[in-house]
């Protein structure tokens, strides 16, 4: 088949998802025939990214989340405000993902979030078979945990996550744990997606603190918290615009451009964690088997980090405080069974991407669509 990809692109989580998912597919003997990446025009896309792909990279613009005035935790209404402004943008934005649809020829339209997806499939009705994948399809699920959050909030966040999959013949929801599949609402859990260079990694336990800032206003909590503890060396990764490949603070703080070997290798190497709780990132730490200090900047991550301390990754905080990291280290056990769900990732979701079944039309009767659900449903029940 021709799959092209469609990828929400702030932060580093959706990209990295991407990578592996264009190996297994050309594994399996499939063409990744482009890839096009909504962003905001204040991101620049990781060099690694473009570099790894290893096909055409187109970017558009795209909705997001405007951060605070400090650069940390978003603004929902100045996000929205400013969205509502550039809406002739994301219009032309849509027009474009259905005229590439159309020249590339794609049988399948891989969807990493994106919302003007979404709306392209609800405007244009492309032929390309649409399927979803993220972990924010777990949002979706009737058995999601979420912790206590505003309730116009949450309902705004399960309506975007619709959005995002109008017209999607199914959504893949990557998950921290193995749960039952919904097929009425066309939900199929699934083992996140780690690159190859993470599973593997030779991990260490290193005397060094590792972390990832989405919003490089936080770097100030850090080098606050660095001050008061000037003898514990620190890693961070950041996206700063401008900014140069490594910022030395000192000889024990580092800031560093998003580079994707040299993040799994301090990874791999740590002593613990710091994040803006990514689920990708979180994942890698679990797999690497090291603690994690979560510190979400908007309602997506803070679903993230409660659905994580669920599965044992570590703690939320809404500071850098990364005294409870180093806390949390001393008490951290490995996870056993989130690195076996890991590992059968491949399989799992390369089965959802069965030419035969996918390019199969929709059951067109309510009986053929009755007796399809519960064929799904028993064969996804019997063990693995």
């Amino acid at each position: 088949m021709k799959v092209l990809f469609v990828i929400q692109g702030e932060g580093r989580g959706h990209l990295t998802q991407a990578l592996s998912l264009k190996q297994m597919l050309h594994n399996e003997g499939h063409e990744v025939v482009g890839v096009l990446v909504g962003k905001s025009p204040s991101r620049q896309l990781p060099g690694f990214f473009c570099d790894k792909i290893g096909v055409p990279v187109f970017p558009f613009e795209s909705p997001n989340f405007l951060p605070s005035a400090k650069n940390k935790q978003v603004t929902i209404l100045r996000s929205v405000g400013y969205n509502v402004c550039r809406g002739h943008k994301y219009l032309r934005s849509i027009a474009y993902i259905n005229e590439m649809i159309k020249e590339t020829k794609a049988d399948v339209v891989v969807n990493f979030y994106e919302m003007l997806t979404g709306l392209t499939y609800l405007l244009f009705r492309p032929k390309a078979i649409m399927i979803c994948i993220a972990h924010q399809y777990m949002f979706l699920h009737p058995e999601f945990e979420f912790p206590e959050l505003n309730k116009i909030s949450l309902a705004s966040l399960k309506f975007f996550t619709k959005v995002t999959a109008i017209g999607s013949r199914k959504k893949l929801a990557l998950s921290f744990r193995k749960m039952r599949e919904v097929p009425r609402k066309g939900i199929v859990v699934v083992p996140p997606l780690l690159r190859n260079e993470v599973i593997e990694a030779k991990v260490a336990q290193g005397d060094y603190l590792h972390g990832y800032i989405l919003n490089s206003g936080f770097s100030e909590e850090v080098k606050a918290w660095h001050t008061t503890h000037p003898q514990v060396c620190m890693h961070f990764f950041w996206d700063k615009k401008g900014a140069p490949q490594t910022v030395e603070i000192n000889e024990k703080l580092c800031f560093h451009q998003l580079d994707d070997a040299k993040f799994v290798q301090y990874m791999a190497g740590a002593k613990a964690y710091a994040t803006t709780a990514g689920f990708e990132s979180v994942c890698e730490a679990m797999y690497l088997n090291k603690p994690v200090l979560m510190v979400p900047t908007h309602i997506e991550q803070v679903c993230n980090a409660h659905d994580a301390m669920i599965s044992g990754a570590g703690v939320a905080n809404s500071t850098f405080d990364l005294d409870k990291l180093l806390t949390l280290s001393d008490t951290h056990r490995s996870n056993e069974t989130f690195r076996h769900w890991v590992n059968q990732s491949s399989w799992l979701i390369m089965r959802e991407f069965r030419s035969d079944l996918l390019m199969e039309p929709y059951a067109k009767t309510n009986f053929r669509r009755f007796a399809t659900n519960w064929v799904y449903r028993i064969s996804h029940r019997l063990p693995l």
